[in-house]
């Protein structure tokens, strides 16, 4: 199992105490069970694409909504950079996805153009 940004935002989110507990941060910020990081962690897995976009799709909005009202900029730029954490991480998982094997050589996909 690759690195995943779950975890340090869930460790991130109880450190600013915005959630007291894994169950709290599965079910309010990944929309999920209360035990679905210890379901992974169980059988060594990687979360979905889809509960990391939503995941950061939270953290960018709750972020956004800190630096405005300029009450918590250091919580408001740690949410941001979460969010852009987990953005980056479903763009390497998604890469890994359709990008060719070693030793694979693949076809111009512009030649089809």
């Amino acid at each position: 199992m690759g690195h995943n940004p779950i975890n340090r935002v869930y460790a991130s989110l109880r450190a600013l105490d915005v959630v007291s507990s894994q169950a709290e941060f599965c079910k309010d910020w990944l929309g999920r069970s209360e035990s679905y990081l210890r379901g992974l962690r169980f059988h060594q897995a990687e979360p979905a694409v889809s509960v990391v976009a939503l995941c950061a799709s939270r953290l960018q909005h709750y972020g956004e909504q800190l630096a405005v009202k300029g009450t918590h900029p250091r919580g408001a730029a740690l949410l941001l950079e979460l969010s852009d954490e987990c953005n980056h991480w479903i763009f390497e998982h998604s890469r890994r996805q359709w990008l060719p094997q070693k030793g694979f050589v693949a076809q111009n996909p512009m030649a089809a153009v």
